[in-house]
């Protein structure tokens, strides 16, 4: 791990190697290297030196989401976390199993949720759940053409978690909320040194309760645990373990009668109790080496292994019949199994050519990844409707056998080499240039079938920048890239899919005044083969046309007054099918992908006796957005804004007492939705106290 890395050096390869966010460096908005990293260099001596290269040398937007936000804001899961940058919209999460956001209108594979990383590896290939926080130490959202060079990523960008990290000063403490719907959570941080050159920390959350919609119970927990090994004076070895499980009624929200929203309300639950509660588990394991080689050369390798399942029965609408009350549903059984591997190895240095100042990076990574579905369903027909009446719900009924439906194993096998050089031109003008090529493997069988397929794949994705500082406190730049990006699964035809190719272009300016820093960034995105919904079989997808997206977006964060903090974001995103076939239309807007977003949050510390305190609040806005993934129909979900209210007291150092309340005005919304038969209504009003004491 890069623990004599300061935090601009790692921001700056963040652009272009994940495996550098694997340092878990403070990334605070303004903040130097902190003095427990301070400590850890002194103990490591790795050998590698400062750079001038900061977050305003990037040619590219970056939000990151410090671990003082997320408490501010009363964040403890990713889905909270990322309604406070810009550009970001929920998408439909299949039946809340799992996360799933646009990223400038792009929403990733369908067939995993969204794509984010966990300390610089792929954490959304397979089944992982609902991201907890409980070990979260920042949300690092990297915008833009910057995530072509990941691989498989998305060229809206991507977002990177870092987790918490040993210290070999101890701290110790323990968290605990209770709230609205008798939701309950605890959680524990422990860590500390076990000898002079190996510390640990220990993380561990769980959390329960019931839901504003009915007859839901959803349980969530995480273990986590890591260790850091100083070994000599150049070299540091860091592995962490992480489990989680999460257990929760598969939902697919509330229906649209004839396409008006509100008849339902959104509390009434439309599957069936009797299912019981999907079960998603995974088990991951990352190991991270770093090796100074010299004041100016470092070597780091990094390997990533997790096995992750989703089980259990669902009951789903499937048709509202025309006297708009009767609805029919079908049954599922899933039974879903993956394995992902994937490892890299870094050189990192910095050297000169005449006048030009260079550093480098330059690696190779690869992965394998293995998924194994099976799924069985069973469709109404006249004979067994298993219908249920949507204003007068009666559960019970009983479904037709399920019968087949899928069984394909699908293996991936992907390997990349890169190489990116940051030039200092001057002392106004930094140029950012690099490359990526990469190979891919794809084998799917189809056993209910009996067939089989393969595809080969290669792409070569550059990317250059150039930033313009002309003053201490702004930052101007330009930037492009190419991106490519493999499908997953297998069409009707049990044929593999193209793979996704798109071009970006971004332009933006910075500032950053010691309190407070900001970004605002135009951007044109273009990609071709991506997937959506095959409306003759909703088990399937097509590979149709191609689609752009276009905005602006504003970030900011700081100190606007004294203890005054603030954090605001605004986005306009102007997404569409550009190119259209016989299954979706030219013209027509992304799902879930509203043209106008905000978010402001403010909080204000107070002094109280010998104690501190805060009070603050937030107002979000989300806008008018298309409802139905097939991108073929006029139904729409209705703009929104919520608001937050947040307050705390800490009466000393180590107890802090906090309170925070969702939806504050109780407004009826609808965060996203696949269809107007699954649609997602969002939370009415929650409460809920904390408690952290540090021991």
């Amino acid at each position: 791990m890069l623990h004599s890395l300061p935090r601009p050096m790692a921001l700056l390869l963040a652009a272009a190697s994940p495996l550098a966010l694997a340092d878990g460096l403070a990334a605070q908005d303004v903040v130097t290297v902190s003095s427990e990293r301070q400590h850890y260099r002194s103990l490591s001596a790795t050998g590698a030196t400062n750079t001038d290269a900061s977050l305003m040398d990037l040619p590219q937007s970056v939000r990151v989401l410090t671990s003082d936000l997320l408490r501010d804001a009363g964040v403890t899961t990713l889905a909270g976390a990322l309604d406070l940058a810009s550009g970001i919209a929920k998408q439909s999460s299949l039946g809340g199993l799992w996360d799933s956001y646009a990223m400038r209108g792009f929403t990733g594979d369908p067939n995993f949720g969204s794509d984010y990383m966990v300390n610089g590896f792929s954490s959304s290939r397979g089944y992982n759940g609902m991201r907890d926080a409980g070990n979260t130490q920042t949300v690092e959202v990297l915008k833009g053409p910057a995530s072509a060079l990941y691989g498989r990523g998305e060229p809206g960008g991507t977002v990177n978690i870092t987790t918490k990290k040993p210290k070999f000063a101890p701290e110790y403490s323990a968290y605990l909320s209770l709230g609205s719907f008798q939701t309950r959570r605890a959680a524990l941080d422990l860590t500390g040194p076990l000898s002079q050159s190996v510390a640990y920390r220990l993380n561990a959350a769980h959390e329960e309760g019931h839901s504003f919609r009915d007859t839901l119970h959803v349980e969530r927990s995480l273990f986590s645990l890591s260790f850091l090994w100083l070994i000599g004076e150049h070299t540091t070895v860091s592995y962490e373990i992480e489990a989680v499980q999460q257990r929760a009624p598969f939902d697919r929200g509330v229906v649209a009668v004839h396409g008006k929203l509100g008849l339902v309300p959104v509390a009434r639950f439309l599957g069936e109790p009797g299912d019981g509660r999907m079960t998603v588990k995974s088990l991951g394991q990352q190991l991270f080496i770093h090796h100074g080689l010299s004041d100016d050369w470092t070597l780091q390798a990094g390997a990533s292994y997790r096995d992750s399942e989703l089980n259990g029965y669902s009951t789903e609408a499937n048709k509202l019949l025309a006297d708009g009350r009767t609805l029919n549903r079908q049954r599922r059984h899933r039974d879903f199994t993956a394995t992902d591997v994937s490892a890299r190895v870094e050189l990192l240095g910095k050297f000169k050519t005449g006048a030009l100042a260079h550093e480098v990076l330059a690696g190779v990574d690869a992965y394998h990844f293995d998924d194994h579905r099976v799924q069985l369903r069973r469709n109404p027909g006249a004979a067994n409707a298993y219908a249920v009446d949507i204003f007068n719900p009666v559960y019970g009924g009983q479904a037709a056998p399920l019968a087949l439906s899928i069984d394909t194993q699908e293996g991936q096998q992907a390997r990349g080499l890169y190489v990116q050089d940051q030039l200092d031109l001057g002392a106004q003008w930094k140029a950012l240039v690099g490359v990526r090529r990469d190979t891919y493997t794809q084998d799917v069988v189809n056993n209910r079938l009996n067939v089989s397929n393969r595809q080969s794949l290669s792409a070569t994705s550059p990317r250059a920048g150039l930033v313009y500082r002309p003053s201490k406190n702004w930052s101007l730049y330009a930037s492009a890239a190419k991106g490519f990006r493999p499908n997953s699964g297998i069409s009707i035809d049990n044929q593999a899919f193209p793979a996704e190719r798109s071009r970006s272009y971004e332009l933006g300016a910075k500032l950053e005044t010691g309190k407070l820093t900001g970004t605002v960034a135009v951007y044109d995105i273009r990609k071709s083969n991506v997937l959506t919904t095959n409306r003759a079989n909703t088990d399937f997808a097509i590979a149709a046309g191609e689609v752009g997206s276009r905005g602006l977006e504003l970030d900011v964060a700081g100190e606007v007054a004294r203890r005054l903090r603030v954090s605001g974001a605004y986005a306009y995103t102007d997404a569409t099918v550009t190119r259209g076939d016989n299954t979706i239309v030219t013209g027509s807007r992304f799902a879930n992908v509203p043209r106008h977003s905000a978010k402001l949050l403010a909080t204000q510390q107070l002094t109280m006796g010998t104690g501190t305190a805060s009070v603050g609040g937030g107002v979000h806005y989300v806008g008018k957005r298309q409802g139905d993934v097939a991108v073929s129909s006029s139904f729409t979900l209705p703009a929104y804004t919520t608001a937050q209210l947040l307050a705390s007291y800490s009466p000393n150092a180590q107890l802090r007492l906090a309170l925070s309340v969702e939806n504050l005005f109780n407004r009826s919304y609808y965060a996203s939705s696949y269809s107007p038969l699954w649609v997602a209504p969002g939370a009415e009003r929650t409460l809920t106290v904390h408690a952290h004491y540090r021991f």
